[in-house]
């Protein structure tokens, strides 16, 4: 019996990088003691309950998305609110649920046609004239809304107390 470490993502939205390119699909690996250790160590990281230690800790096990040679904070800090919450999602079955639990939530996302290989990528230039979250200002009003994703009742990324760090 092999442990699976790594597991294929497609992004509802996709990350629109500085070119207009969309960026949907993704492989995020099995995080480690280190991915959510070491992020707390980072001067831009306050504590446990910053924010942006959800962003460097996703930045560590996103291995790949789409032709970006390298996932970065900066990337992940541009994704749209729905990829976000996604990847945070995804993040929590594969590190934290059963077997049963992550084919629920491919299943979900097959369904809503957002999970690997069920869609086709975004016409070259769909996105140039859709800026990337960064630049946007204003109200996203005229924004198609994102898919309602099902959520497997699991919180972002499950941390270690503060209390039991000492």
């Amino acid at each position: 019996m092999t442990l699976r470490t790594r597991y294929e993502f497609t992004l509802p939205r996709g990350y629109v990088d500085r070119d207009g390119t969309v960026h949907r699909d993704g492989v995020m690996r099995l995080a480690t003691a280190r991915d959510e250790l070491e992020p707390l160590r980072d001067p831009t990281v306050t504590g446990p309950d910053d924010p942006r230690l959800t962003i460097v800790v996703l930045a560590r096990v996103v291995e790949s998305l789409g032709s970006l040679p390298q996932v970065t904070p900066f990337d992940i800090e541009g994704l749209f609110a729905a990829d976000l919450a996604y990847l945070q999602d995804f993040y929590g079955v594969i590190n934290f649920g059963t077997a049963e639990e992550f084919e629920e939530f491919v299943a979900a996302q097959r369904a809503l046609g957002a999970a690997p290989g069920t869609t086709s990528p975004a016409p070259a230039g769909a996105a140039s004239s859709d800026p990337a979250p960064a630049e946007q200002g204003g109200s996203d009003e005229d924004a198609t809304p994102a898919p309602a994703l099902p959520r497997p009742g699991r919180a972002a990324i499950e941390e270690i107390r503060s209390e039991a760090r000492q």
